[in-house]
């Protein structure tokens, strides 16, 4: 009994569609009696754009808080998409067994980066990663993302304070990292 991920990947995106959602990644771990699968949604860019119009036009919020703060998916949100996909998922039989727990949530304050698109999107925000070869000698870096064109991320690193091998090794005030050799890429929350 093998578990089509792709397919249930497709039927996660058609299901976020419907409720104006993007999802963003999916999970799935576990065996036997303890298997989980773990969706993150969060709002299109087009209902992005239309709340954070909306959320200029009130008076009672604060003024200059970006759109990402104001349009993170609500509780509703989840409990909606989870109930639809839940279904689908039982119904259509895409995970063999009966015995999974559905997880359904944002994708949280320190979000996973994963396709160019994210890089884009978050650029200025303070971000960390790890490469798969070394880059100036390493492969941890945290900065901020200060540009991202033809697959090449550019991080300021004097955005923050290095730790251990990193402050050892910073002659560069920015690194130059490819998007192939990116294993592993996270927003770190700003609060």
């Amino acid at each position: 009994m093998a578990l089509a991920l792709d397919t249930i990947r497709a039927t996660a995106e058609r299901i976020a569609r419907s409720h104006h959602l993007d999802l963003v990644d999916i999970e799935f771990q576990g065996g036997a009696k303890h298997r989980i699968l773990r969706v993150f949604i969060e709002k299109t860019a087009e209902e992005r754009a239309r709340l954070a119009a909306s959320a200029a036009a009130d008076e009672s919020l604060p003024k200059g808080v970006p759109a990402e703060q104001l349009s993170g998916v609500t509780h509703e949100d989840c409990a909606l998409f989870a109930q639809d996909f839940g279904t689908v998922l039982d119904v259509e039989d895409l995970i063999p067994g009966s015995e999974y727990t559905l997880e359904v949530s944002s994708p949280g304050l320190e979000r996973k980066l994963h396709k160019p698109e994210d890089f884009t999107r978050f650029t200025g925000s303070l971000v960390k990663l790890q490469t798969f070869t070394p880059v100036n000698d390493n492969r941890h870096f945290q900065g901020r993302l200060t540009q991202f064109s033809n697959n090449t991320l550019t991080l300021d690193l004097s955005a923050i304070k290095q730790r251990g091998k990193a402050r050892k090794n910073q002659t560069e005030q920015t690194v130059e990292v490819p998007l192939s050799n990116i294993e592993k890429a996270n927003i770190v929350a700003e609060i």
